[in-house]
């Protein structure tokens, strides 16, 4: 059974990384959905990153940005006011260094299926290659070249078949790798109702497995993931990752274990909590 995406909206988490957002919002130039709307969720960046979501508009691409100030990690907040400010029936979850293939949007698009969520991959490049990747390479499609990126000193092994562009051989890939289609907060994909259905993402969660949880409540709600890393691939940009804390990774393992054993289907303080909080603080479009 199919059913067709009426309006996409594309999520993307940053958070003062202006470089790595300007070349993935180049990405998304060149799709070939276009109608697709980026919806910027921003936890709290300064200027370069308004000025590169600005450059990105001038060049024609239809951005909305959402931000909150920076009040520390609060991450699946600023993704939950991303969702109610989003337009779409259909969301499309990746980050702001994540470059998409020119095909992401439309393959997510055409896989969707009611009652099922898309899992989606990454390959993550290393921190040298990341680093002198140009905007160049990201317009010209030529990042996604296997032969370009061994030339530069990338060496994937197998993982290099997730960038085939054979559609018969992904989909034969995705049908027969052992790994499991969970909720990837990177490159994932659902209707508006069934995000809405869980309450959206936790925001008693901080950083570590806040997107698998997700993930978890919906598969709770019925929904089934489907695998598609080898058919809708993005690169991964390198970063360092500060707000990683020892004590906040195990409060998230704690509440996942919960989910999953009493089959929590919705957040407890989520989409529904910042609807009913009109005067809660920060949470603004930006201009």
């Amino acid at each position: 059974m199919t059913r067709a995406v009426g309006r996409a909206s594309v999520i993307l988490t940053t958070y003062e990384q202006p470089r790595a957002l300007d070349l993935v919002l180049r990405g998304y130039a060149r799709q070939t959905r276009p109608d697709a709307e980026i919806v910027v969720a921003d936890d709290g960046s300064g200027p370069e990153t308004r000025a590169v979501i600005a450059r990105a508009r001038e060049a024609g691409l239809d951005v909305v940005h959402v931000w909150h100030e920076d009040r520390g990690f609060r991450k699946t907040e600023i993704l939950n006011r991303a969702v109610l400010r989003a337009t779409g029936d259909y969301l499309i979850f990746s980050d702001g260094d994540c470059v998409p293939r020119e095909d992401f949007v439309e393959l997510h698009c055409a896989l969707a299926r009611p009652g099922r969520f898309l899992s989606g991959g990454y390959l993550k490049l290393p921190r040298a290659l990341s680093e002198t990747l140009t905007p160049e390479d990201v317009e010209s499609g030529r990042v996604f070249d296997a032969a370009w990126l061994r030339a530069r000193g990338w060496r994937p092994g197998r993982r290099r078949w997730r960038l085939t562009r054979r559609p018969g051989l992904a989909r034969a890939l995705d049908a027969l790798t052992p790994t499991r289609a969970t909720w990837n907060g990177h490159n994932a994909s659902t209707w508006r109702e069934a995000i809405e259905g869980v309450n959206g993402f936790d925001m008693d969660m901080g950083y570590g497995g806040l997107d698998r949880a997700l993930g978890e409540r919906l598969v709770n709600a019925g929904l089934r993931g489907l695998q598609i890393r080898h058919r809708a691939p993005v690169l991964h940009l390198w970063h360092p990752r500060p707000y990683r804390s020892p004590e906040g990774m195990a409060a998230n393992r704690a509440l996942r274990a919960r989910i999953r054993r009493e089959g929590i289907v919705r957040a407890r303080v989520g989409l529904a909590e910042l609807r009913a909080d009109a005067a809660s603080p920060g949470g603004e479009v930006a201009p």
